[in-house]
């Protein structure tokens, strides 16, 4: 079969495509064999019993006052607004809610469940991973923090966050920025400061510590009480873990908590970034396919061309044909 140089130059095209693309997803990066960030015993995180909370509302006073943020409609000794679920927002950055049920089986005096919610921190931040400009980056002691001076406002982190965190000042049509929980950043860690909702949490709900040694403590207190926890800690494994840990007295899903893979959404998102685009295959793939679309067309017009003409070839331009 003869073959001439376009069309050698086209099948060479849609082969090199096709070879570059199982190349790409074959590599380990692609194929999920990458690894996102470590996660380190030493880093920062804080571990919440959600039976010991009262729903004091301490700590988002405290939050409120460390980061300077406007004072609520409705003062923090007001306990009735606990009674509808809220999500942090640009001017709150930790809320507690209330769930009716008492914490756990062994606390049959209290009727309803107060959980805190605020930024988890992830070890391997979706947020981080989205942010197209790096103004999401994850800090040395786990701190997941925002650069307002580099952000465009794309807001691709508040659809990546499995949390759904991040919130946006939608009130502010000049600078608006992202805003969230940023673990107190800048803290004294080397006189052991702990963040503002940790340490004035009254019933030592919060405890601030390094990651490590807070799990083998929650792991102790689901051990010597299993009539109080339940046999898990959440965020220890949830997305590939958070820094903000939780012991549960109750099913998850009854207090607020969402029911989440342990694999962390970068896992998934930066393999198919990086199958499409190592080796070239994004361009490849593209010229490819154009080539192919190409080489079908042709023979499409090709075979009517010969459908269309008469058998004796009177109808074609040249010998025979018309003048």
């Amino acid at each position: 079969m003869k073959i001439d140089r376009r069309s050698f130059c086209k099948t060479s095209l849609c082969a090199g495509a096709t070879l570059a693309g199982h190349a790409a997803l074959a590599s380990p990066d692609c194929a999920g064999g990458g690894h996102g960030p470590g996660d380190s015993p030493n880093q920062a995180a804080c571990l919440v019993d959600t039976t010991l909370c009262v729903g004091c509302r301490k700590c988002e006073q405290a939050c409120n006052r460390a980061n300077r943020q406007p004072e609520p409609e409705r003062p923090f000794h007001d306990r009735s607004v606990l009674r509808r679920e809220r999500r942090p927002s640009a001017d709150a950055f930790t809320v507690i809610n209330e769930y009716p049920g008492k914490p756990s089986m062994d606390q049959p005096g209290r009727a309803n469940t107060t959980v805190k919610i605020q930024c988890m921190h992830c070890l391997d931040p979706a947020c981080v991973s989205a942010c197209i400009v790096g103004a999401l980056q994850r800090a040395d002691d786990g701190s997941v923090v925002y650069d307002p001076d580099v952000c465009i406002g794309c807001r691709y982190c508040m659809v990546a966050c499995p949390f759904q965190i991040p919130a946006y000042e939608y009130h502010d049509p000049v600078t608006p920025k992202v805003r969230k929980c940023e673990f107190c950043f800048g803290r004294d860690e080397a006189e052991g400061a702990h963040p503002a909702c940790a340490a004035v949490c009254p019933m030592e709900a919060i405890v601030f510590g390094k990651r490590g040694k807070l799990l083998e403590l929650a792991h102790v207190r689901i051990e010597n009480r299993p009539d109080r926890y339940l046999p898990t800690v959440y965020g220890e494994h949830e997305v590939g873990g958070t820094s903000w840990l939780y012991l549960l007295g109750r099913p998850k899903e009854e207090i607020g908590f969402l029911d989440l893979p342990e694999e962390a959404p970068p896992r998934k998102t930066e393999a198919i970034q990086h199958g499409i685009f190592n080796y070239g295959a994004a361009p490849l793939l593209i010229y490819g396919l154009l080539g192919g679309l190409y080489r079908i067309n042709s023979k499409r017009h090709e075979a009517n061309g010969h459908a269309a003409a008469p058998p004796d070839g009177t109808g074609e331009e040249g010998e025979g044909g018309p003048a």
